[in-house]
């Protein structure tokens, strides 16, 4: 049976302030963190079947431990919840409730996870390019995001190329200093 693989009575000795670093970094809330990382331990207990023994523990309840983090997000309903997880569920299931735990992915395949990244990235990039100054954002729109040739978006503009790279220096420059404040 694989949940000899698993050792939870350690989990919270070898595991639990790597979790709670991991949580606390995403919900920047302490208190939420520990709940979350509480659910994860639980979830972990009940899905120890499913424990294939193809990743370390720690790996496997890092796996869950997202999955935790995203519903966070989507019962609060914020701007990273938006993001959409795309999970086999089985209607036929007889397990009502407990069909995350079950599905928990293979923690090397990062797909689910990246999709989820570059849609949440995507959603605070157009959230920070919203902020910038208008002709500064327009700018940036055309060169970075349209892929506008630098000779057009002067024509267009009425601007010289030397002002146009200042601005697009601006945007990136504001987008980082946005995104780290917001994102990262």
């Amino acid at each position: 049976m694989t949940t000899n693989l698993l050792h939870p009575d350690k989990w919270v000795d070898l595991y639990a302030d790597y979790l709670f670093n991991y949580a606390v970094a995403r919900v920047s809330d302490a208190e939420t963190a520990k709940d979350l990382v509480q659910e994860t331990f639980f979830a972990g207990l009940k899905s120890a079947k499913n424990y294939k023994g193809d990743a370390t523990e720690r790996t496997w309840l890092i796996a869950i431990l997202k999955r935790k983090v995203i519903d966070h997000y989507r019962k609060i309903n914020s701007k990273k919840g938006k993001a959409e997880v795309r999970i086999n569920y089985s209607s036929n299931s007889d397990s009502d409730g407990d069909w995350l735990e079950e599905q928990v992915a293979d923690p090397f395949s990062t797909l689910e996870n990246d999709f989820i990244e570059n849609e949440e990235l995507g959603l605070a990039i157009q959230e920070c390019i919203s902020k910038l100054p208008k002709k500064q954002s327009l700018v940036f729109n055309m060169k970075t995001i349209q892929g506008v040739s630098t000779e057009d978006i002067c024509k267009e503009l009425g601007i010289n190329p030397s002002n146009l790279w200042v601005m697009v220096h601006r945007a990136r420059t504001a987008l980082m200093g946005c995104l780290n404040e917001n994102w990262f």
